[in-house]
């Protein structure tokens, strides 16, 4: 599969510079971190899920998480457990085209090796799990028990901890719930995909929900959350880790107190007028600026609970033209030593070493997404990928 697959390639020739590489459950590790972008939640209970699953994967959804936990009620688990295993066995028995990356969320360790044995030859299609409200104490058996799937099944499996828990939220336990966090992480590194925000949990415990026209980095608590996450487990030394962006609740707006947060010119340029109101109608205007401070805060893909959220990060995440210039200008050899340059752009300063980590990540995200032409902007990415 790849990004903006599900769009012609002639249209794809028109909008990138570099197009998107092409990637799979076999493919390295580093790889699938950068190239999840909007992961899909469902509940698990969808009678129709390998259809929705089909679906959504034509319209360009590369991962999904397909849910167990606070997406279902607890009456249902036994159901949704049940629901899983004829769906992924209806999946199998089809052919041809690609599936996105599937992840089931847990509630409890010994899930996960009892879903790979009730799944059995199927479990091929599955990618790993997804560990709810992860600490150290609590993570380390559902760790244990991937292990001991894994090594039954024969199949490499990821997982995907959610950080979300109290004890991360409360000051005077933040450090050390970090602290033993990355303990439990570096332990099984080689398995861990990324790390998941999970701030509606975060807000719940304060009794918050920001509104459609903020973004989590106007609610303070959230944000200082958020950055200390970052800071001691998303470094960029070799020791981080990818962490994705939280979830955005919203898909569309009954009422409007601030105005929208999308300029006219991009879309005026871009002969896209309509489609800018119906961002706005939709609250995407929120979505698109929360997805920018995502990235501008070390955070890569994002948590998503409704399709139409999908392109939007998709769009956002394809490197310009510009950052692409800048970083190949900062990690030519020959810039070994350091030293600082004017872009070709000749509108910045590029200093070598501060900013080669700042490329390299560049680098990768335009392996996954793509480089944009010159003259594409979001805008253009935004149109084409939008079903006819």
């Amino acid at each position: 599969m790849r990004h903006f697959g599900h769009i012609a390639p002639e249209v794809r020739q028109r909008l990138f510079h570099q197009e998107p590489c092409e990637f799979g459950v076999g493919s390295p590790a580093r790889l699938l971190s950068a190239a999840l972008g909007a992961t899909l939640y469902s509940p698990a209970t969808r009678p129709r899920l390998a259809d929705d699953i089909v679906r959504q994967a034509g319209n360009g959804v590369v991962s999904m998480v397909l849910c167990l936990e606070d997406s279902i009620s607890d009456a249902d688990v036994v159901e949704g457990e049940d629901n899983l295993v004829r769906q992924f066995a209806d999946l199998a028995a089809r052919t041809g085209g690609e599936l996105p990356l599937l992840f089931v969320r847990v509630r409890a360790p010994e899930q996960i090796p009892d879903l790979v044995r009730r799944l059995g030859p199927d479990a091929r299609l599955l990618s790993g799990f997804v560990m709810p409200k992860f600490t150290e104490e609590r993570g380390i058996p559902f760790l244990e028990a991937l292990t001991c799937a894994e090594a039954e099944s024969g199949r490499r499996l990821f997982a995907m901890p959610v950080l979300e828990s109290p004890e991360l939220l409360y000051r005077e336990s933040r450090v050390d719930t970090l602290e033993g966090i990355f303990r439990a992480i570096d332990k099984y590194r080689d398995r861990v995909l990324a790390l998941r925000l999970g701030v509606t949990d975060f807000c719940s415990s304060y009794g918050l929900r920001r509104a459609p026209d903020m973004t989590a980095y106007d609610v303070q608590i959230v944000a200082s959350v958020i950055a200390d996450v970052v800071n001691m487990l998303g470094r960029a030394d070799g020791t981080g880790f990818t962490v994705t962006g939280p979830v955005w609740e919203y898909f569309r707006v009954p009422e409007r107190m601030f105005k929208p947060m999308l300029r006219h010119s991009p879309f005026l340029e871009g002969q896209a007028v309509e489609l800018r109101e119906r961002l706005i109608e939709h609250a995407m205007d929120g979505l698109l600026r929360e997805i920018s401070l995502d990235q501008a805060n070390g955070l890569l893909g994002k948590t998503c609970i409704h399709p139409s959220h999908v392109l939007p990060v998709h769009a956002l995440s394809v490197v310009s033209h510009e950052e692409f210039s800048d970083a190949a200008d900062i990690l030519r050899p020959e810039r070994g030593g350091g030293g600082v340059l004017r872009s070709a752009y000749t509108n910045k300063m590029n200093e070598v070493k501060p900013h080669r980590a700042w490329a390299e990540r560049i680098m990768l995200r335009a392996e996954v997404f793509g480089v944009a032409n010159e003259d594409v902007g979001f805008v253009e990415l935004l149109a084409a990928g939008i079903p006819g």
